[in-house]
Formats: C-alpha cells, structure tokens, sequence
C-alpha cells in the first residue's frame, strides 16, 4: 500500500495540472513561429515564381514579335527560310 511519503514522491515525478499546460503553451509557441517562418518563406517563394513567370511571358512575347520580323524580312528579301 502507498503511503504519503510515496505519494509526495510520486507527485514530484509528473508534471502537475499547470505543468503541462505550460508546457503545451511553450511546445504552441514553437510550433507558430515555425508557421509563420514557413509561411514567409513560401511568400517569398511565391514572389519569385510570379516574377519568373512575368519575366517568361515578356521574353516569350518578345521572341514572338522578332520571328514574326525575321519572317517578314525574308519573305520581302525573297528568302525562303526553312524549320
């Protein structure tokens, strides 16, 4: 049978009722500020892929615009351009 001296060893083996509430909190506050670092990295991530992407579509409507001009050059200089 437990006796008190048992008992109060016993109680301060584990963590009380507020115990493990701080501990939760302090585990929570980790775990937020892990989100928030992923979150604001993939922002940042997401900026560079839209700037990418607008950079793509200007050089692609670029390229487009000179072949369009090299075809007209070669089709007034009479030159048969092949693919």
């Amino acid at each position: 049978m437990l006796t008190n001296k048992d008992i109060d060893k016993l109680m301060h083996l584990f963590p009380t009722k507020e115990g493990v509430r701080k501990i939760v909190r302090e585990e929570l506050v980790e775990i937020k500020k892990s989100i928030h670092d992923l979150m604001l990295g993939f922002d940042k991530l997401a900026s560079t892929v839209d700037k990418l992407l607008l950079g793509y579509a200007a050089i692609s409507g670029q390229i487009s615009r000179h072949e369009r001009w090299i075809k007209q050059i070669a089709q007034k200089a009479g030159i048969a351009l092949k693919a």
